[in-house]
């Protein structure tokens, strides 16, 4: 069964224990960790909070950064990627989630050859942490510095070429809106993916991300449900809403409204959706082959 939770950027001017006291208030069963909310609130603070109020953590976010386009040295971002790591551990997170930065100017071949050469350093310390990381493609208009991932297809071939649990995909369903195809591919690569992120929205994709309350917009919730569902999909939906329309003002509307959206449609699925093996072939269109 699908259980419900929420990223912390949503709450983004919320303190540490107002968004676990409210998330909770409003049935959630899981948080979406923001790294610098906990860094800011103290580490040790943060997990005895989250230990003594019971509730999950569906993700971390965020590692990455590894092809050079920000202050920090490749060495100094795969140590952070570490320390995030164990920390997942301590929490018991469900998963990491990595952009591995933009193509900055890279050759193809190149900017694939430091993602992976992140990758093979870093999966044997998820597994040692029992947490998978989680590669999350974007929008092409919302990727900027964050990753040069902007096709859900080519991340997912990619996921799969490394054949191990420890990576997965995030299906950001913001990133990659719902339609005929995104469905069918779905019911293809439904067995490598570790979290699923929400939002609504009502412009265009832009830098920004722009997103609007659940049911404000054009996203069509139901249907994601209920292809997720019938894909077999149990783990974490993750509200993630974010951009000048999420004011705090309307923080609780934003945390209150989605977990009854959300618990709306999920009443209307099976217990548990039967997973289906993937059938996703070798070289999906539009995919790129893992470059050594």
């Amino acid at each position: 069964m699908m259980q419900l939770a929420i990223n912390q950027i949503t709450t983004y001017r919320w303190t540490f224990e107002e968004d676990l006291h409210h998330y909770l208030r409003a049935g959630y069963q899981g948080v979406g960790l923001w790294l610098r909310k906990l860094e800011d609130f103290g580490f040790e603070r943060g997990l005895e909070l989250i230990h003594d109020s019971g509730i999950k953590v569906s993700s971390v976010s965020w590692v990455g950064g590894f092809t050079g386009g920000d202050a920090l040295s490749g060495g100094e971002n795969l140590a952070e990627a570490r320390r995030t790591l164990d920390l997942a551990q301590a929490c018991n997170a469900g998963s990491v989630v990595l952009h591995p930065g933009s193509r900055n100017r890279h050759t193809h071949r190149h900017v694939y050859r430091l993602l992976n050469g992140a990758l093979e350093s870093l999966l044997p310390h998820a597994e040692a942490a029992g947490t998978p990381l989680v590669l999350e493609p974007m929008h092409p208009a919302c990727a900027g510095e964050w990753t040069f991932l902007t096709d859900l297809a080519a991340t997912a071939q990619l996921v799969a070429s490394y054949d191990s649990p420890w990576l997965r995909l995030a299906y950001d369903a913001y990133h990659a809106p719902l339609c005929r195809q995104t469905e069918m591919l779905l019911a293809e690569i439904a067995p490598l993916i570790g979290l699923v992120q929400v939002a609504d929205y009502k412009s265009p994709h832009t830098i920004d991300g722009e997103r609007c309350l659940l049911g404000e917009g054009a996203a069509p919730l139901d249907r994601l449900i209920a292809t997720l569902d019938r894909v077999g999909y149990d783990g974490f939906i993750e509200v993630e809403l974010r951009g000048a329309a999420i004011e705090p003002s309307i923080y609780h509307r934003a945390v209150d409204g989605s977990a009854m959206t959300l618990r709306g449609l999920l009443q209307g699925t099976a217990p548990r959706g039967t997973r289906r093996r993937s059938t996703m072939p070798v070289t999906l269109a539009g995919s790129s082959e893992r470059l050594a």
